[in-house]
């Protein structure tokens, strides 16, 4: 393992690195700063996101440029302003005890004018997105016939974010002496195209897996209803209340709803999209980055170079549209060296491409399991402890208080005022989520229709009436609650068929009740039968289960015959096979 020191670097960029504490150079730091320092060829970098690039570039990069000149000697090209900025940071940092370094970002969303003056004072190192550079050539505000370096930094971003023209203009305005350095998490033929059009025998370091992902990075997946995405969100939240993360959504549409609602209901989120201007991006980034902020709801483009430190987990709301940016995705937790959590919401028909995740970067993703009001109130309780052990407490304030507190605790032992507290804290939480139904969705009923298919764990009664017999929901639910005795809340999600019926029973000891409750049960003149199943009943009624009724007019309806053995599956084959909808072409699945 080298050292910072071992690597070539000079005692300036030494001392900045020592200030800013780091002490052991990263897998890619080790093997590209040497080689950056003394070759003068062209290179490119593979290695994931997180994995120190940017020092991998920018410390070799300082050490090159020749600061006592104002002359433009170095482009550095990124996807978003977002990273623009982060890269400029970094590289200022870098810089900090380099006299005359001036290190200028120019990006599309902050006054053309000022980056224009910063540019006309000298930018040894100007750091751009393509498209605001473009401008800046266009208006001759920027030159770059004296452009020694060229880097391509998220290369494989750029160009999925359509660069390529962009890409190509600027580098034919470069002087054909210069050396490219070419990062990039992946390798698609596009960037391959860059490397043959423009570079000359690059030297090629790979750095880890490509497409792999962290190693420390654990994955999970939760199958859920679309309907439920964000209460389940919400209890993911709630169940981890240390959280510091990033929640991913496709659209910026999206984006800003989930934000809002996550903000009305109490949660510390604000939202990061391309709608926003430049100083609402950085008000949101600047709050993000103190923890001022806890959730950072944001869309692909907008999360490029969000360079934060210790975000625990990553939530994709819903999966990208390409593979390839899962792993950018996800790469904004475990950075340098430490773990993270990545968590993906999907509805049934969504699992394939878990399966396909999993093949790309060849990692296992876990089923994950919604937190219901225990685990949620377990958690909660663990966080309050811990809050109450790390509080600042603050004698002189509290001191004229303590004296008739401590009388309204006399009589209690310490034990049972603890008992107290906690039973407080608990309850809170355990009573907001009382009611709250089972969220899991049970994979195992794949095959059939949303309607048929019960909630995870969810025991569901079988009872033979049905729409013929005058029922909608509302009128079972209320005809078994005045049967049994049972709450509303004690009874889920109620499937009405013409000629019978499920209902979901939330637990077993109710099951066994409501069972009872039916024995010897007539409706309308017909014997009611119930029986604890998730699929149709064992057995066909026969026909004296069915009396004989007229419901349209004269027309017979389906009670005035028994059932045929068909009637009770939740679907037939045909019916599933003739609903299924063609599958759009996606070409990241």
């Amino acid at each position: 393992m080298l050292t910072f020191p071992e690597l070539g670097l000079g005692e300036k960029v030494l001392k900045a690195i020592d200030a800013l504490g780091f002490k052991e150079p990263t897998p890619i730091q080790q093997q590209a700063i040497p080689l950056l320092l003394k070759d003068k060829s062209d290179f490119i970098g593979l290695a994931q996101t997180g994995t120190g690039k940017t020092a991998a570039f920018g410390l070799p990069l300082i050490e090159k440029i020749n600061f006592n000149s104002t002359a433009t000697q170095a482009l550095i090209l990124a996807p978003t302003r977002e990273l623009c900025v982060q890269i400029t940071e970094d590289l200022n940092k870098f810089a900090k005890f380099t006299q005359g370094a001036n290190i200028v970002p120019v990006y599309g969303g902050a006054s053309i004018t000022t980056q224009m003056r910063q540019l006309k004072r000298g930018a040894q190192i100007v750091v751009a997105t393509p498209g605001r550079l473009i401008d800046m050539i266009g208006k001759k505000a920027l030159s770059l016939a004296t452009v020694k370096f060229v880097v391509l930094d998220e290369a494989d971003e750029m160009l999925n974010m359509g660069f390529q023209e962009d890409i190509d203009d600027i580098l034919s305005t470069t002087p054909k002496e210069k050396n490219i350095w070419l990062f990039s998490a992946t390798m698609p033929s596009e960037v391959r195209t860059i490397s043959a059009n423009y570079m000359k025998n690059p030297a090629e370091l790979t750095v880890g897996k490509q497409n792999s992902g962290a190693d420390n990075l654990e994955h999970y997946y939760y199958v859920v209803h679309e309907r439920d995405r964000y209460i389940a969100l919400r209890r993911i939240l709630d169940s981890t209340p240390e959280i510091f993360g990033v929640v991913f959504c496709r659209t910026k549409l999206d984006t800003q709803r989930i934000a809002e609602n996550l903000i009305k209901d109490g949660y510390n989120a604000d939202a990061l999209h391309g709608d926003l201007s430049q100083q609402q991006r950085d008000k949101v980034m600047n709050r993000y980055r103190n923890r001022s902020l806890q959730v950072l709801v944001a869309t692909d483009v907008a999360a490029r170079g969000i360079d934060v430190q210790d975000i625990s987990h990553v939530i994709h709301n819903h999966l990208p549209d390409e593979i390839e940016n899962y792993t950018h995705r996800s790469g904004r937790t475990a950075r340098a060296g430490k773990s993270g959590i990545s968590i993906v919401l999907v509805n049934m028909k969504e699992i394939y491409k878990i399966r396909q995740i999993e093949k790309k970067l060849n990692k296992k993703f876990h089923l994950g399991k919604i937190p219901d009001a225990v685990d949620i109130g377990e958690q909660q309780l663990l966080h309050f402890i811990r809050k109450i052990h790390t509080v600042e407490v603050n004698e002189k304030g509290l001191a004229k208080y303590l004296e008739p507190v401590y009388k309204e605790f006399e009589g209690l032992t310490k034990e049972e005022i603890i008992k107290r507290i906690v039973s407080l804290e608990f309850n809170r939480f355990l009573n907001d989520y009382r009611n709250a139904p089972n969220l899991n969705v049970d994979i195992a009923h794949q095959g059939k229709s949303s309607a048929d298919r019960p909630r995870f764990g969810a025991p569901r009664m079988f009872v033979n009436v049905g729409s013929v017999d005058g029922f909608d929901k509302g009128k079972l639910l209320g005809y078994i609650l005045e049967l049994t005795g049972l709450q509303k809340e004690d009874i889920g999600r109620i499937d009405i068929k013409p000629v019978y019926s499920f209902v979901e029973i939330e637990k077993e000891e109710h099951m066994e009740k409501a069972l009872k409750s039916f024995s010897d049960e007539f409706h309308n003149g017909r014997p009611v039968r119930v029986e604890k199943s998730g699929e149709a009943p064992k057995k066909d009624f026969g026909k004296k289960d069915f009396q004989k009724k007229d419901y349209s007019g004269g027309k017979k309806s389906w009670s005035d015959k028994p059932p045929r053995k068909g009637d009770f599956k939740p679907r037939e084959k045909s019916e599933q096979k003739s609903g299924q909808k063609k599958k759009k072409y996606n070409s990241g699945w």
